[in-house]
């Protein structure tokens, strides 16, 4: 399972804390109201019994009193119900309550002389009940709806989830902008690690953008300054190596081919050893000359308008190729913007491939778009396995094809050359399938303008 990145840990994590904040904020407000209002609605109800039953007390008081016009008599309105409870039986004014509605415990307190209150429910709505003692009564009752007390809290309770939410919601919000803008220095830190190791090694960071990041801008540049001077101190002594080997290395080549030439004068041992040595020297050759041009592409590119399609001719033509191997695709310009030299190295040395270890190039196509330039080289070969297919480009490394190859005396530097020109330029080499053979692409953003 993959983690979450750190701007989604951290936006969940200011989400989840939103939401516990909100929801414990939204308990306690649900908490706090819902006690006030059942408190003033209690006290309410409370003044508004003791009231109703001093109006039934001076109704009772009466020679023959006319219990039922006494309940009739009081402004009780269509939110509380009163009942009365006298040593003859239960007098309501309407007939959904009676002695049922008020419970036995209720019932006992009042009838000893002692006023009570309770929360029912009365046909599965919920009601308050106050009980008040009267002379000459069992008690006086009153049944006061609290249903428009709990739709109340019903609003309420929605509302506060609603605001829990937008809450959750804006610490998300809160949290993604606040990681987007603390996270924006290591993002130009990981852009600048990007360029430079396409290549661009004048790539720093600015010290003074960020007070708080000065130390890891200031140790950022002098890595990097660091890792110049070494990629610089070992180009330049990779190049002084093989420039210094020129010399020794024309001297060895002039006496072999002098040794190869007289082959015939002399017997057979010794002419096998004389061809073994000039194979090896021309092989040692090729080798320093590969050196010397990959200490070069530690170099950036310099591009110019290059016409492609006749540069590619003319690597063609410079190893006895057939022009028509070449090919341009219909919605990508002649010109490009690249460097010529590692262009045209890059295309020597892909034909070169191809003869080599893939049974001779088959197609050279030009195309590309949305600004990225491709060359792709088809050979005949065998193809590459894919467990090669990210080595080869390795310095020193030959694909399993090259080893299984009679005759091949390649130096292992070819394709990663291709690969250090196409990082100069920003770009990719890559190896893909095809049948039959393989199909080595290129890719070169900025080229197309």
């Amino acid at each position: 399972m993959t983690r979450p990145g750190l701007r989604a840990r951290v936006t969940a994590a200011f989400a989840v804390g939103a939401l516990l904040l909100s929801a414990l904020m939204a308990l306690f407000s649900y908490d706090l109201t819902r006690r006030s209002l059942l408190d003033e609605r209690e006290r309410t109800a409370v003044r508004a019994a003791y009231y109703d039953a001093a109006v039934v007390r001076s109704g009772l008081d009466t020679g023959t009193p006319d219990v039922v016009a006494v309940l009739r008599s009081l402004d009780t309105g269509s939110a509380r119900r009163p009942l009365l409870h006298l040593p003859d039986g239960w007098y309501a004014r309407t007939a959904d309550v009676g002695a049922s509605s008020v419970p036995v415990e209720l019932q006992r307190m009042v009838a000893d002389g002692k006023p009570a209150v309770q929360r029912i429910r009365l046909d599965g709505q919920p009601a308050l009940l106050v009980g008040v003692p009267l002379p000459g009564a069992l008690g006086y009752y009153e049944l006061t709806s609290l249903r428009e007390v709990e739709e109340t809290f019903q609003v309420v309770g929605l509302a506060l989830i609603a605001v829990a939410i937008m809450v959750a919601g804006a610490g998300a919000a809160l949290g993604w902008y606040a990681t987007r803008h603390s996270l924006r220095p290591l993002t130009a830190v990981a852009d600048a690690a990007e360029r430079i190791a396409s290549g661009d090694f004048a790539t720093r960071l600015d010290p003074t953008t960020d007070p708080d990041l000065t130390r890891l801008s200031s140790s950022f540049n002098e890595m990097v300054d660091k890792l110049v001077h070494r990629i610089e101190r070992d180009r330049r002594f990779a190049a002084d190596v093989s420039h210094e080997l020129r010399s020794p290395l024309q001297t060895l080549a002039a006496a072999a081919s002098v040794l190869n030439r007289r082959r015939e004068h002399q017997d057979e041992r010794t002419a096998t050893a004389a061809g073994l040595v000039a194979d090896e020297v021309t092989r040692f050759q090729r080798l320093v000359d590969d050196l010397i041009q990959l200490a070069r592409t530690e170099q950036p590119a310099h591009r110019e308008t290059v016409d492609v399609v006749e540069l590619a001719r003319a690597a063609c033509r410079e190893r006895s190729l057939p022009e028509r191997l070449v090919t341009l695709d219909g919605a990508a310009p002649r010109l490009w913007w690249v460097d010529r030299r590692r262009f045209a190295q890059t295309l020597l040395n892909l034909l070169e491939n191809a003869e080599r270890y893939g049974g001779g190039p088959v197609a050279v196509r030009l195309g590309g778009r949305d600004g990225v330039g491709v060359l792709e080289v088809d050979d005949a070969g065998p193809g590459v396995p894919p467990g090669d297919r990210e080595i080869i480009f390795d310095r020193f490394v030959r694909g399993r094809a090259a080893h299984d190859r009679a005759g091949t005396d390649g130096t292992g530097l070819g394709l990663a050359l291709v690969a250090q020109h196409a990082a100069a330029h920003g770009g990719t080499a890559a190896v893909l399938d095809r049948e039959p053979g393989a199909r080595f692409r290129v890719e070169l953003p900025g080229a197309l303008r």
